[in-house]
């Protein structure tokens, strides 16, 4: 397979006779680069947001209304019954709702986007459209004796895309090589260490699933409840 032109490297572009900016690979060929770079990592954001839109959505095909109409009590009962089905997807969407947020904020201080960090995006958001398979097979176990089953492959499934998020933003920020200009290295740092907390965090609940599902989801949440909580790392992340 060809790699695909990097729109991003300088030497992509040179002068033509006259002195005028000309492009060989994906560059402009009126040569207004900034406004071409941020027109690439919209495309990219997009695309993914689209991702994250359809996926959050599908979770509530993990909701059914119980079948039972014999008295306001047997309903009581049967909902209540759900439990590991509405905990199933609150976590979810949370899960969802904060990565989303947090790759937002990573796209207001990247600049450019080349051919690996399209892939390792896409490694994302794959990660991301199973969660609505893994919160039905969470819902479906927890409180059975196949719950460990469920909680490995849910949490498993988050420990993968918590690897792909940090891949991702150690690739971007490595020598600031798809950062916008102004970006501290006190900033880069912050979010480093942000991103780095959670691939520990994640195979932390991964591995207590082996012994407790219900104790992995207890450390999920908790995981939830810290992103969740406005950082120096994900907070009005702006260039500098």
């Amino acid at each position: 397979m060809v790699r695909p032109p990097d729109s991003t490297r300088p030497s992509d572009l040179r002068a033509d006779a006259d002195g005028a900016p000309e492009t060989s690979g994906g560059a402009p060929p009126n040569g207004h680069r900034d406004s071409f770079e941020v027109s690439e990592t919209g495309r990219v954001e997009t695309f993914s947001d689209s991702v994250f839109a359809i996926a959050a959505t599908l979770l509530v095909l993990t909701l059914h209304v119980p079948a039972t109409h014999s008295s306001d009590a047997a309903l009581w009962h049967a909902l209540l019954a759900r439990w590991p089905t509405d905990v199933a997807f609150v976590i979810s969407f949370l899960s969802i709702l904060l990565m989303w947020s947090n790759h937002h904020g990573m796209f207001n201080i990247i600049r450019r986007v080349d051919h690996t960090f399209l892939l390792l995006n896409g490694l994302l958001l794959l990660g991301i459209t199973a969660t609505p398979f893994t919160t039905t097979l969470l819902a479906d176990n927890l409180g059975h004796p196949s719950e460990r089953v469920g909680a490995l492959i849910y949490s498993g499934v988050l420990l993968l895309v918590a690897l792909a998020f940090t891949a991702l933003w150690l690739y971007a920020s490595r020598r600031r090589r798809l950062l916008a200009a102004g970006i501290t290295a006190a900033r880069i740092g912050a979010v480093t260490r942000q991103f780095a907390f959670g691939p520990a965090a994640f195979a932390l609940a991964f591995v207590l699933a082996f012994a407790s599902a219900k104790v992995s989801v207890a450390v999920l949440i908790a995981i939830e409840i810290f992103y969740a909580i406005p950082s120096r790392a994900t907070r009005d992340i702006t260039p500098d």
